[in-house]
């Protein structure tokens, strides 16, 4: 069978349904529209299916066998004001699909169909898992929770990410940690507060929090290891009350990213304990608030081999390329922690075009060319998987 062929006959339909989904975004667990989208598309295939996790879906086809894989897509959009000038641009003002989740979206469902046109000759059963809140707080683990992996129990998963850095026609994979882990952080640090010209009896909260942020940059500098990737970033700050008053707060905000995951708590308690002794050293004191985000994605070499061995015939070996890790961070991390999977890049851009804008980008676009080239590669991916013998 020619999948990409195959791929073909539906990519009218399944680009109609990526414009429509475009054009209404909705943000995390408001995903109403389009799991409706996407709920009403499976049953007509004919696909057993229900709803997880406030606004996600599930869709089960069954085959003849007892392995079972399972492809996700997430569905949320993020709050931007869309300036591209096409006819199937956001109405929904201050909301855009800027990261190609409807791309995802739209691909899986054109993928449940290519697969439930050949149900009879799935030696196993596909899980179409279409996923809320990538974005946000995160859709994975509460939809794990709620047992979107068991019954059937799912063996293997793959997932896909548009990229307009990688042309259309090619993919990327990457091997072992592929997207870093991310830790939140808030600071509040308190001093005390004067008139201006009588500094001496006050505690400047300012200049605690301006010598916390720099020796925080030691932390990258001198603490870890240089092999191994860290940021830290301090994004937002935000004290004082007049140009005359010696401020005696200060809120402060930052994410922390990294790759090792075992390090994760030791870099937090570090950056903890600088910010605590700093204040207390200049008077002060902190409030210290750690929110813990998504774990590093590292994916499963048998199944980037399968990917990798999938799209080769596919695109050819000069389309299948390996990407270095990102510091993103990616809450398709919470299924590898569970089956063995892969998550691969699907090149969107085309700089002919001028399609070449990056991702959460007001203008990002993709070349719709991309989308039969996903189709293909979930299809024979899942076909492989299935008829292999392991």
């Amino acid at each position: 069978m020619d999948i990409l062929k195959e791929a073909e006959k539906v990519e009218k339909e399944v680009i109609e349904l990526r414009r429509k989904i475009h054009m209404y975004p909705e943000l995390g667990f408001e995903e109403t529209k389009t799991s409706e989208i996407v709920y009403d598309y499976l049953k007509n295939l004919g696909i057993e299916v229900k709803r997880i996790a406030k606004t996600g879906v599930v869709g089960t086809l069954k085959g003849n066998g007892s392995k079972t894989i399972a492809i996700r897509a997430d569905m949320d959009a993020l709050p931007i004001q869309e300036e591209n000038d096409v006819e199937y641009a956001s109405q929904i003002p201050g909301r855009m699909h800027a990261c190609g989740h409807d791309v995802h979206t739209a691909i899986l469902l054109g993928t449940a169909k290519l697969l439930a046109n050949m149900r009879d000759k799935l030696k196993g059963n596909v899980k179409f898992i279409f996923q809320p809140a990538e974005e946000t707080t995160g859709g994975a683990l509460p939809m794990i929770e709620e047992g979107v992996l068991e019954n059937p129990k799912v063996d293997a998963i793959i997932g896909l990410h548009v990229d307009p850095e990688l042309q259309v026609g090619q993919i990327g994979i990457t091997y072992g940690k592929a997207y870093a882990s991310s830790d939140m952080i808030d600071i509040i640090v308190k001093g005390k507060s004067s008139h201006g010209a009588e500094p001496h009896k006050s505690v400047d909260a300012i200049v605690i929090a301006a010598n916390i942020v720099n020796i925080l940059q030691t932390v990258v500098s001198r603490k870890a290891n240089p092999l191994s990737p860290i940021v830290l970033t301090i994004g937002a700050i935000e004290g004082g009350y007049a140009r005359n008053i010696i401020a005696d707060k200060v809120r402060m905000s930052g994410i922390i990213r990294m790759m090792e995951e075992e390090k994760r708590d030791e870099i937090v308690e570090m950056v903890e304990k600088i910010c605590d002794n700093t204040a207390k050293a200049m008077g002060g004191e902190v409030e210290f608030k750690r929110t813990i985000g998504y774990p590093c994605l590292v994916n499963h070499k048998g199944m980037t081999d399968l990917i990798k061995e999938t799209a080769f015939p596919l695109l050819g070996e000069g389309n299948v390329i390996e990407v270095a890790p990102t510091m993103g961070v990616e809450d398709f991390a919470y299924f590898l922690q569970k089956v063995p999977g892969s998550f691969y890049k699907l090149g969107c851009g085309n700089k002919e075009k001028g399609i070449d804008k990056p991702i959460h980008n007001n203008q990002f676009n993709i070349d719709e060319e991309c989308i039969k080239i996903g189709l293909a590669v979930h299809v024979s991916t899942v076909l492989k998987y299935l008829n292999s013998n392991g």
